[in-house]
């Protein structure tokens, strides 16, 4: 047995409420499991009864059932166990209890003692509005793709896209350094065509190149990217990790606002007995480290989120934390111009609609196609592209 351990602690404890499959005997001890293996990893029999046991070690707070083979169970952990570190924060909520079936991180409860490590969101939806020059509707964001195109090619789509009112023009998450539109390349000549078309059109349309990339390339491209003028950065946290999103919205060299995309992380949300719900891994972390738009799948679309599972994270991206900045949802994946007035009645005015392969087929262009959305987002009605340019034939 170890000899007493006496800390200096604060006393101050955040929880994570678990979903635990089994009956009521089997979930108490895999919550009894949860809360040594998450901290001290060491044998509970021999830790005598000091501030080891009495604070380190997880605490079962409350423990409710949810069904007939489901429990609701809220685990406490020191906030000192953390220490501001976002890694370790990931790793104490679900590290080595991953690896274990049956467990599914279902909230986070954050006192202020924890979130005051954070700086969080840079802009949020206030300082994006600003940046854009809008405050009265929801914004309107799109992709240039496919992978494959010219950077002659794609730079004509952002000049498009700007000039007939998108407000947020991102790269496709797939785009980075191939020799078809090589990065740099690339982000100079998009910008270019960002600022050409803010010129003639007197709006602010933002260009957000994708800076996901291996690690010793990260801030190489996001320090281009702010140099050569861009206006956001997309970054995929599921692959260069959560804690080097937060050093890029940390970083006063940087300065922009940060999209964060989905890719990777499809695993942790789609099974309801393991892993991370949608409002915990896309709302309440993705704040933690530092987004500003948070990008999901929309229900009704090709993916196969829930209309509950997408609100919950429009609800975890707005609500009141602390000092932490509410960020935009941004519902996409296989979005049509027909659900504008629905999505706006779903998730408000406080929110991105991002349209992406639908713009490409109207059959007169992508200009006319941003005007399009722009006028059913400003007008809150229904389009269809179809029944919209069979009206101008006849009229002709």
């Amino acid at each position: 047995m170890l000899a007493p351990t006496k800390l200096s602690l604060s006393g101050e404890r955040f929880s994570v409420v678990y979903h635990i499959v089994g009956n009521h005997e089997e979930v108490m001890r895999k919550a009894e499991d949860i809360c040594v293996e998450q901290t001290i990893e060491f044998p509970a029999d021999l830790v005598p009864d000091d501030d080891i046991r009495s604070s380190i070690i997880g605490r079962i707070e409350e423990v409710e059932a949810c069904d007939n083979n489901t429990f609701r169970v809220r685990i406490s952990y020191a906030v000192e166990i953390v220490q501001g570190e976002l890694t370790q924060f990931l790793n104490v909520i679900f590290g080595n209890i991953s690896l274990k079936p049956g467990i599914r991180v279902q909230d986070l409860h954050l006192p202020e003692a924890l979130l005051r490590d954070y700086r969080g969101p840079r802009f949020g939806i206030s300082g994006v509005r600003s940046l854009v020059g809008v405050s009265d509707r929801p914004l309107l964001c799109t992709a240039i793709k496919p992978m494959g195109l010219s950077v002659a090619e794609l730079s004509r789509q952002t000049y498009e896209f700007a000039l007939g009112g998108v407000d947020i023009i991102k790269d496709d998450h797939g785009l980075t350094d191939q020799s078809f539109a090589p990065y740099r390349e690339r982000v100079s000549r998009c910008v270019e065509s960002v600022q050409k078309a803010n010129q003639q059109s007197g709006r602010v349309s933002l260009y957000a190149p994708n800076v996901t990339a291996p690690g010793d390339q990260l801030f190489e491209r996001a320090y281009f990217a702010k140099q050569a003028g861009a206006g956001a950065l997309l970054v995929s946290p599921g692959i260069v990790g959560f804690d080097r999103m937060q050093a890029l919205a940390d970083d006063d060299r940087i300065a922009l606002p940060l999209l964060y995309h989905p890719t990777f992380l499809g695993s942790f949300v789609t099974s309801p007995l393991n892993g991370i719900s949608h409002r915990v891994i896309f709302g309440l972390i993705g704040r933690l480290a530092g987004a500003d738009i948070v990008i999901f799948p929309n229900f009704g679309g090709r993916f196969s989120f829930s209309r509950e599972e997408c609100l919950s994270i429009a609800q975890a991206a707005c609500e009141p934390m602390a000092h932490l900045r509410p960020i935009f949802p941004a519902p996409a994946g296989g979005m049509k111009i027909e659900r504008i007035a629905e999505m706006i009645e779903t998730y408000g005015n406080d929110v991105i609609l991002l349209i992406g392969g639908d713009l490409h087929r109207h059959p007169q262009g992508l200009q006319k196609a941003s005007q399009l959305f722009r006028e059913s987002v400003l007008q809150g009605r229904r389009y269809s592209w179809q029944s919209d340019y069979l009206a101008q034939m006849i009229q002709q």
